[in-house]
């Protein structure tokens, strides 16, 4: 059975831990994928971070999540809305795992009757976020790609 794996994400920006993530997933797969999702957090057009992340990794089947639902939580109601939502993303694609490094990543998996494929949760193999790299860049420029650091200067510096 051909195993096809995906992650979901903002990539604002796209930084080592992301690519951790995705890396883990393509050597586990047979084929996969990257959900992007719009985001307000960050004044960089979804496409350029789709773009980033097609740069890196050719192979990565890219898939945009275009204006989603608001609600965020782990709680049952916005769960299922954001289930919902990742539901009309993927469908059609035959996926067997879900790839994330985030608590909710067992309600996707088990909404979406997957395996749930956690990697470095606490941080340790990578230890950066996004929130981190936004609120000051040059602290933590060496978790950024070139490709990734030359576009977040030309969008936000």
């Amino acid at each position: 059975m051909k195993k096809i794996g995906f992650t979901i994400g903002k990539f604002a920006p796209l930084h080592r831990g992301h690519q951790y993530l995705i890396e883990k997933g393509i050597r586990e797969t047979d084929e996969f994928y990257v959900v992007i999702y719009d985001t307000d957090v960050l004044d960089i057009p979804t496409e350029v971070r789709a773009n980033w992340i097609k740069k890196i990794y050719p192979q990565v089947k890219i898939l945009y999540a275009k204006n989603p639902p608001m609600q965020y939580g782990l709680d049952e109601e916005r769960v299922k809305i954001q289930i919902d939502y990742l539901k009309n993303i993927v469908k059609g694609i035959p996926v067997t795992d879900f790839y994330s490094s985030e608590p909710y990543g067992k309600f996707v998996a088990k909404y979406l009757n997957v395996n749930n494929d956690l990697v470095d949760e606490k941080r340790i193999e990578v230890p950066i976020s996004a929130t981190n790299i936004r609120k000051d860049i040059s602290k933590y420029k060496e978790y950024l790609d070139d490709v990734v650091y030359n576009d977040y200067k030309k969008y936000t510096i």
